[in-house]
């Protein structure tokens, strides 16, 4: 009996295939990752309004229950857990007024500013120092406030 080979047509990819695949993605790589790199403060600058509208909205929510802001005193923290100094609020809806019943950090890490009533607003301010961490700033240590929100 004459037994014939029989190969078998593999598919894959050649080395060229693959290198000019590497190559691709290195380009893409290089023009879009430099894009990218420049955008981290810019998100996190977005990120620390949306916080403090998301703070200035359970605010609006504790003085619908309550008919007051908490004080500067009770601070935000009045949010998630009912207050035992100042005025003390008697419909203070259980479970507070945040999401999973955390107070937020600005994107830097740092607690947010409250002050009620206000300086620059009648009821409340609301402020993150930014990357700095302290009060005043411009250019990237810019303060992000809720009075001034763009």
């Amino acid at each position: 009996m004459n037994k014939k080979r029989e190969f078998k047509s593999e598919s894959g990819f050649t080395l060229v295939e693959i290198m000019v695949v590497v190559v691709i993605l290195a380009v893409l790589a290089g023009l879009v990752l430099p894009r990218i790199m420049e955008r981290p403060e810019e998100a996190r600058r977005t990120k620390a309004r949306m916080q403090i509208e998301q703070l200035e909205g359970a605010l609006k929510l504790f003085k619908l229950d309550n008919g007051f802001y908490p004080s500067t005193e009770q601070g935000l923290v009045a949010l998630v857990m009912q207050p035992t100094v100042g005025r003390i609020p008697k419909n203070w809806k259980e479970g507070g007024y945040l999401e999973k019943g955390i107070i937020p950090i600005d994107p830097w890490g740092n607690q947010f500013v409250y002050i009620s009533p206000g300086i620059h607003n009648l009821e409340y301010d609301i402020e993150s120092y930014g990357p700095d961490g302290e009060d005043g700033g411009e250019n990237e240590n810019k303060d992000i406030e809720s009075w001034n929100i763009e």
